[in-house]
């Protein structure tokens, strides 16, 4: 077999090969003989017609199933003679393939090359500072209690500013079409409210109609409503207040195990320390991925920004169905949605490219039993058997994604025993 290299640019590779007659033809011939014995050929016992007929009737799809067979080999025949690993599946082009004649045809690839990541305690990273105010422990118990706050019903006055007021409404457009709702719950200072639909409600009570009319103006955030008068007729059936508990102790007792209430800030002040290490932790990590991305003197191939793009995206889409919201009608130009995400995801790729370099020059390897752990983990988070997680990642050629993430996080550990971190 012959094979010439041509590098294209410093990833990109082109691998001409040409895989010998004597090869093809007796390829040839095994793959018409399987012919043979499957065709049906009027004329001709089961098996019995001549390889002759056989190779004219079904010329194309043996020719086509002999590509099929050798050309793979071929390549991998030729990446392992020259220590090419490339990152995706090479593009094959140009296939000429005829009986009596050497197989010829072009592959195209990207490869990563071996680089020096230079010294990486030159690294200087800098960690936020980690500190809770007073203030910032006051407004998470302001939103605990707004979380705790109950709607209760009120009775023997009318309706005031903040109140939340169920009613049966009748709206007439100006066209004098109506629209009729029951059991519509309004609250008093929502900006979803027509203007000056509020001021209409108050000091009714429970029991009361009123009619009236809301001249929407001019420059209304609704078009189809600008300068036009809607007739409104409403029956109060319930007013309620929302009622926010008092800070004290006993607020804390119904949230939790705590004694008092200074339990319940000393938990919350825990709480928000904890996530702020946690987001000092990230800032430093993005850091150090932005300063070993610019370590990588080649521009990252193409096929694998590409492919992050398409991770990010389905990412995206799935947290879209999380949420209960069609991608499809999501009403995203997905086109602009891609072309966003270029520059994070070249970005990305270049400094997993910058880890894998350094595991490789630094032997760094993967046990599997920390594998085993990473599954067992994978599968309490999502309420699934290790196993079972195990048999997924084995069925969708997963598992060397599992290798490949945890080998880069022994990277991350060994660059940041290295580097400056300033702020610790």
């Amino acid at each position: 077999m012959k094979a010439e290299l041509v590098d294209v640019n410093e990833t990109r590779k082109n691998l001409t090969i040409e895989i010998p007659r004597d090869v093809v033809d007796a390829e040839i011939e095994r793959v018409a003989r399987d012919y043979s014995r499957k065709a049906r050929i009027p004329g001709f016992r089961p098996g019995k017609a001549p390889a002759r007929v056989i190779k004219q009737r079904f010329r194309d799809q043996i020719l086509h199933d002999v590509a099929h067979e050798l050309v793979p080999g071929a390549i991998d025949e030729a990446m392992r003679e020259r220590g090419l690993e490339p990152v995706d599946t090479p593009d094959v082009r140009d296939v000429n393939v005829e009986e009596g004649s050497s197989l010829t045809f072009t592959a195209s690839f990207d490869t990563v090359p071996a680089f020096e990541p230079g010294d990486l305690s030159t690294i200087s990273l800098r960690r936020p500072r980690v500190g809770i105010d007073d203030e910032a422990v006051a407004d998470a118990l302001t939103r605990l209690r707004d979380r705790a706050a109950k709607f209760e019903a009120v009775e023997g006055r009318g309706v005031v500013e903040g109140d939340t007021v169920t009613v049966d409404l009748d709206r007439k457009d100006p066209d004098g079409k109506v629209d009729s709702h029951k059991d519509v719950a309004i609250a008093l200072g929502a900006k979803a409210n027509p203007p000056g639909f509020d001021e209409q409600l108050l000091g009714l009570e429970a029991g009361a109609n009123k009619s009236f009319t809301v001249q929407y103006p001019a420059d209304y955030a609704i078009a189809e409503l600008q300068n036009t008068a809607v007739d409104y007729t409403v029956t109060v059936k319930g007013i309620r207040r929302r009622v926010v508990p008092e800070l004290d102790d006993e607020f804390a007792k119904d949230l939790g195990s705590f004694e008092n209430l200074e339990g319940l800030r000393a938990r919350v002040r825990e709480d928000l320390e904890h996530e702020a290490r946690h987001a000092a932790d990230r800032d430093v990590r993005a850091e150090l991925m932005k300063q070993l991305a610019a370590r990588v003197p080649f521009e990252v191939p193409a096929s694998l920004i590409e492919r992050e793009i398409d991770r990010r995206l389905e990412d995206f889409a799935r947290r879209l169905l999380d949420q209960n919201v069609d991608p499809r009608q999501a009403g995203i130009d997905w086109n602009a949605f891609r072309e966003s995400q270029r520059t994070p995801a070249r970005d990305a790729v270049a400094s997993a490219i910058a880890l894998d370099e350094i595991a490789r020059r630094e032997q760094l390897q993967v046990a599997e039993e920390e594998v085993e752990a990473e599954i067992a983990r994978y599968g309490e988070r999502t309420g699934r058997a290790a196993a079972a997680v195990r048999g997924t990642l084995e069925k969708e050629g997963g598992l060397s994604r599992v290798y490949a993430g945890l080998r880069r996080e022994k990277s991350i550990d060994f660059v940041m025993a290295r580097a400056t971190i300033a702020g610790e």
